[in-house]
Parts: C-alpha cells; sequence; structure tokens
C-alpha cells in the first residue's frame, strides 16, 4: 500500500513538473550592470520578430543576480534587470499588455565548494528568463475568450477586464470587452452563467479585500456586481445571469493584476 502511495506522489510530482512553463528565452548581463550589450539586446528582438503574439496570452519576465553582494541591493539589481528587458519589449512593438508578471528574485545562492566553475555558474546567474504563456493554457475549462462549444462548469476569464488595486469600478477598457460580450451573450440567448470577482494583495485570514469607495470588505463582490450591473444596462436579461465573490482565494498566480479580475462561470448551455 505505502508503494503504491509513493508512485502516486511521484507520478504527481512528475507531472507538476512537466506542467511548469520552462524559459523561452535568456539574457545575460555582466556583473553589477542592468544594461545589456547590443548582442543581448538583439536576442530579445529577435525573441519578438519570431513568435505569434495572437497565440501568446502573456509573458512573464524573471531577473536574477549571482550570489555576491546583499539581499537588498541584489533585488534591486534584479528588478532594474527586468526593467531593461521590458523597456526593450515595449519599444520594440510588444503589446505591454500582456507583460503580467515583472519580477526581480535577487541572487542565486550557490555552494561554492560543489561547483565546478563558479565563474562560468556566476555569470550565467546573472540573467532575466521570457517565459510565454499560450492562450487558453489555463488548464482545462478555463478559457480566455468564448469558445465555439463550451460545457457547463467552463470558466472565462477576459484579460482586458480588470481593476484598479482596491476598486471596483469599471474602466473605459472593460466598458469596451464588455460591449464585446455582450453582442457573444446575444448569440448565445441560452447560456446562462455566474460573474466571480477576484482580489489580489490580501492576507489569506481575510476573505474579501476593501473596497476603497465604500470601505466594506466586499471588494470581489462588488467588481461582480458592477460588471453584472453593466450587462443588465445593456439588456442582458437578469435571469441569465448570478454575481458573487470569490475574495483571493483562486489566483491565477500570473501576477497581482490578472488577480484583480471577474470571471464567467457557465452554469447552463
Amino acid at each position: 500500500m505505502k508503494r503504491h502511495f509513493k508512485i502516486i506522489l511521484f507520478l504527481l510530482f512528475f507531472g507538476l513538473l512537466n506542467a511548469q512553463e520552462k524559459p523561452i528565452e535568456t539574457v545575460y548581463f555582466e556583473f553589477d550592470k542592468f544594461t545589456l550589450h547590443e548582442k543581448e539586446e538583439q536576442i530579445i528582438i529577435d525573441f519578438i520578430k519570431k513568435i505569434d503574439t495572437s497565440k501568446i496570452e502573456s509573458i512573464q519576465i524573471y531577473g536574477y543576480c549571482d550570489d555576491r553582494g546583499n539581499n537588498g541591493y541584489n533585488y534591486q539589481l534584479s528588478e532594474n534587470r527586468v526593467n531593461t528587458v521590458r523597456e526593450i519589449l515595449t519599444s520594440n512593438g510588444f503589446n505591454k499588455n500582456k507583460i503580467v508578471i515583472i519580477e526581480g528574485k535577487g541572487r542565486v545562492v550557490v555552494k561554492k565548494d560543489t561547483v565546478e566553475n563558479l565563474t562560468e555558474t556566476r555569470s550565467k546567474n546573472r540573467r532575466v528568463d521570457l517565459i510565454l504563456v499560450k492562450k487558453n493554457s489555463f488548464g482545462r475549462g478555463m478559457y480566455n475568450s468564448f469558445q465555439k462549444n463550451h460545457l457547463v462548469g467552463d470558466r472565462i476569464f477576459f484579460e482586458n477586464i480588470l481593476f484598479a488595486l482596491g476598486s471596483s469600478k469599471l474602466t473605459e477598457k472593460s466598458k469596451q470587452e464588455l460591449d464585446k460580450i455582450v453582442l457573444e451573450l446575444q448569440k448565445h440567448k441560452t447560456m446562462e452563467f455566474e460573474i466571480r470577482g477576484h482580489v489580489c494583495c490580501t492576507p489569506s485570514y481575510y476573505d474579501d479585500a476593501i473596497d476603497k469607495d465604500t470601505k466594506e470588505r466586499k471588494l470581489s463582490l462588488n467588481r461582480a456586481k458592477a460588471v453584472y450591473k453593466y450587462l443588465l444596462s445593456k439588456d442582458i436579461n437578469g435571469s441569465r445571469m448570478s454575481y458573487s465573490g470569490r475574495g483571493n482565494k483562486y489566483p491565477l498566480k500570473r501576477g497581482d493584476e490578472l488577480d484583480r479580475r471577474v470571471e464567467f462561470f457557465i452554469s447552463k448551455i
């Protein structure tokens, strides 16, 4: 019995490793620098040219340093390196809205007595990794747009319906996205759904975050309600939809901005 349990744990762990996204491109920096040589910068430019952005959900950028220096300094240096790469991406036409995680990881600690070539190892740790996330890669039943054939239980997350920190007010960009959703809902008149609001950046011991306008700890609920009321104003029948707040219990792990969102949970086709 124990042997079978160990095998199951191994398979689960192996599956999780394979499911993780791997770096698509990496660029390297000189010691204590956050500017790039032309050769490394060209790698990023070529990277932009060869990817099909229509098939890309988002990009994640992670920065690192070698093990020399103190933690605080290295965290700042790694963030500066990430910002350098972000600027190169956006200045060469990459959609900034698709850059969802920008994170400096600080230094990569190595055990000097176990590394054969310490100089080479350190040079490879002075880097920024770029990771692409393909569209509709959130997992089974989770989508970022309407599909031709949905099933009950599918969840749809729209990347353009996002909120400012602490706010439940719809932005103009969110309203434009909702106007497109209205057209889709008019095509699928029998579809029923629940609008689920989410928040970021709140300790796990709270069920929800505070809405800065109402001063109530109902931010995720208010976000869902704002979408519900907007769809009502566009003549979407209220009997087709409901709304609820989900707090911070279901992060996408793609950055805080994407956790300030709503999802549509399909309850009837």
